[in-house]
């Protein structure tokens, strides 16, 4: 056993069990959320049929390290992280988008600007821009939070309002702490010899106050650029080296799948595979300025992983 895909405990209190793309969820006591970050892998909205070694584990490490790194600009869900593919913390009811923040026009906002999209969620766009061309300030373009199964759809702050999917005054809210949360991601990408280009927060409520949720500025909702050679790359007109995902559906790409019907995934070969990890090792340990250490998974993962995490509810339930 070399990566770990799917999950199926019964936990203490446990209320309810929701299987996302790539974490499996618990909720304790409908107060709660268990967040087990598996070896899963997404694009295209589509969960490639293998997991990547050590994915789960890098992700959550990198999201609790960012969470708390971030925690006096915006609250966090997190309570605890009990296991390295675990966090613990509140159950608050998310809002129904996701607030994108670009720095760079790169990724889907340039495959959408290269066909001609002048407006990205709302944003005009100037003309004459080029691939990984630096915004003069950020830009936020919030997408809707799809269903399980369905795509993200870009949505301009006046539809958010005009739709009451966030009031007003939480709007302003969220605009706020995203682009506060963006600068200080860019401060640390910074100290680390790199640029954060984009990235994604969510957002959630408990007892009226919002709380930033989920992941934070990891390979799987940001992009990462190196700082030392952006220059020279971007007026050569040659692609960037990256720290994300988009090197995944790059490869996707390449090999005829972009997550439209009847389009079969690639063979994902051992090569394959292990380069992707070795790729989530490469930003984990750029990112974060230390070693990656394996949790090693053996034949006790689930237990390991299962006592962890009912150790830490016994002392919150």
């Amino acid at each position: 056993m070399n990566s770990l895909t799917a999950t199926a405990f019964q936990l203490p209190r446990q209320t309810s069990f929701y299987k996302g793309k790539v974490r499996d969820v618990y909720t304790i006591n409908n107060q709660y959320l268990v967040m087990v970050a598996t070896d899963r892998i997404s694009a295209f909205d589509v969960v490639l049929p293998k997991g990547i070694p050590f994915k789960g584990q890098m992700l959550n490490q990198i999201a609790s390290k960012f969470l708390d790194a971030t925690n006096d600009i915006c609250p966090s869900w997190k309570i605890a992280t009990p296991d390295p593919m675990v966090t613990v913390g509140y159950r608050c009811a998310p809002f129904a988008i996701e607030m994108i923040v670009r720095g760079y026009l790169c990724g889907s906002a340039w495959r959408a600007y290269k066909s001609g999209v002048r407006q990205l969620g709302g944003v005009q766009l100037p003309e004459g821009m080029r691939e990984n061309q630096k915004f003069k300030t950020p830009i936020i373009t919030p997408t809707t939070k799809a269903a399980q199964g369905l795509h993200d759809e870009d949505i301009s702050k006046e539809e958010i309002l005009r739709q009451s999917l966030v009031s007003p005054e939480d709007y302003a809210m969220l605009e706020k702490y995203t682009l506060a949360l963006f600068a200080r991601g860019l401060e640390i990408a910074a100290q680390r010899g790199l640029i954060l280009a984009d990235t994604k927060y969510e957002f959630g409520k408990r007892d009226n106050k919002i709380y930033l949720l989920d992941e934070i500025h990891t390979p799987d909702s940001s992009r990462y650029f190196y700082a030392k050679n952006y220059r020279q790359l971007f007026e050569e007109g040659l692609p960037q080296k990256q720290l994300s995902k988009e090197f995944v559906r790059e490869w996707l790409m390449d090999n005829g799948f972009q997550g439209k019907a009847g389009q079969q995934v690639p063979e994902m070969t051992e090569a394959i595979v292990n380069s992707i990890s070795e790729r989530y090792m490469e930003l984990y340990e750029n990112i974060t300025g230390e070693k990656f250490t394996r949790a090693e998974y053996g034949n006790n993962v689930y237990e390991r992983i299962e006592a962890n995490i009912n150790n830490l509810l016994k002392r919150l339930l």
